[in-house]
């Protein structure tokens, strides 16, 4: 996707070798118009199969995970990172290391929300180490949901998420893949 991978050279930042900035305008600050776009071309590359929710994690995945639903005119659900008191406390639940962060979290989504009727599309913004992926894919699996497959915006090629979620078979689509950063600028594949 082309206009992605100029909103992230033009706008993006990159911190050292592995960290890739895009707060302007996908997890920070939106523009809505590229996010439309995303989710226009996420939702076409799914559009095979039926779609019945589409499941992220909080915070970050929210926003194209709710522009995709609208497309399939579907609820979208995200996993709860921390807990609360107005939460379900019936929950699927599985633990999450986060990269950026540097800690576990337990993502939660109430037994409500998903089950073996089902067909989930995961979204997310980032595709790094995977296991915020594998994360949701064991929510979907407690639930007894299909799951569809996983539409990513951004993937880093070089770091090994994609490689562990794809060798359980599941189906990853990443709109740009990262190949690697060298001297501050990104490099495509």
């Amino acid at each position: 996707m082309e206009r992605l991978q100029e909103a992230i050279r033009q706008r993006g930042s990159v911190r050292g070798q592995d960290i890739v900035k895009v707060d302007s305008f996908l997890n920070h600050q939106l523009d809505v118009e590229l996010l439309d776009a995303i989710a226009a071309e996420l939702a076409a590359r799914f559009r095979g199969g039926p779609v019945t929710k589409i499941l992220t994690c909080e915070a970050s995945g929210i926003a194209v995970a709710a522009a995709v639903a609208r497309i399939f005119r579907v609820p979208a659900v995200f996993a709860k990172k921390n807990p609360s008191r107005n939460l379900d406390p019936d929950c699927f639940s599985a633990d999450v290391y986060s990269y950026t962060r540097q800690q576990i979290y337990q993502i939660r989504v109430s037994r409500s929300y998903l089950g073996p009727a089902d067909h989930v599309l995961i979204v997310d913004d980032f595709l790094a180490n995977g296991l915020a992926l594998l994360g949701m894919k064991s929510l979907v699996d407690q639930a007894g949901a299909h799951l569809v497959g996983c539409g990513i915006v951004i993937e880093k090629g070089f770091q090994p998420g994609g490689r562990k979620v794809r060798s359980t078979g599941t189906r990853v689509e990443s709109l740009v893949v990262i190949d690697r950063i060298e001297n501050g600028q990104v490099h495509f594949a």
